[in-house]
């Protein structure tokens, strides 16, 4: 009787490991497409910030034509506000013609890249910049969300602190 019972015991024992290790297979089981895809989301973040950092870098040194290799076919730049820049320029030739405008009519400068950061969807650029035009000049700080294609910045979407200052200096003139 007394050997049944231990029996009895380590059956309930070896059964309850059994079930313990099953229930660990299975919750590794359903976690490994989750581990996977924290894996494959790093990856991207780390190429999406890849991207915006050598963008970050031409910007820095003046390199016109890394800025420009930095920019997909498809690169699309999203103004808003109401002055003669707002809107969506669709294609590489487009946006540098707008980022050229820009520049005749605000004389802009890098003062500080502040931040750069990067997630699996969107990559951001926070700039301090100046603006100078007419004899006035003022400090701006800008925010640049990028998505990302091929390692080139695919859209951008500038977001400004003061709208309506970069309205009036980029006014038609």
């Amino acid at each position: 009787m007394i050997h049944t019972s231990i029996n009895s015991a380590r059956r309930r024992l070896v059964l309850g490991f059994g079930t313990m290790c099953a229930a660990i297979g299975i919750w590794l089981a359903r976690d490994t497409p989750v581990l996977a895809q924290m894996t494959a989301s790093d990856e991207i973040k780390r190429r999406n910030l890849e991207a915006v950092e050598r963008y970050v870098a031409a910007w820095r040194a003046g390199d016109r034509a890394a800025l420009a290799a930095s920019y997909h076919d498809e690169f699309t730049l999203h103004y808003f506000g109401r002055n003669p820049l707002a809107g969506d320029h669709v294609g590489k030739p487009a946006a540098i013609k707008t980022l050229v405008e820009l520049s005749r009519r605000t004389n802009r400068r890098l003062l500080e890249i502040v931040d750069v950061m990067a997630g699996p969807h969107r990559a951001v650029v926070i700039a301090r910049e100046a603006f100078e035009r007419g004899g006035q000049r003022v400090e701006l700080e800008r925010v640049l969300v990028f998505t990302i294609k091929d390692g080139l910045l695919h859209h951008c979407w500038v977001y400004d602190r003061d709208q309506t200052l970069v309205d009036r200096f980029l006014a038609d003139g």
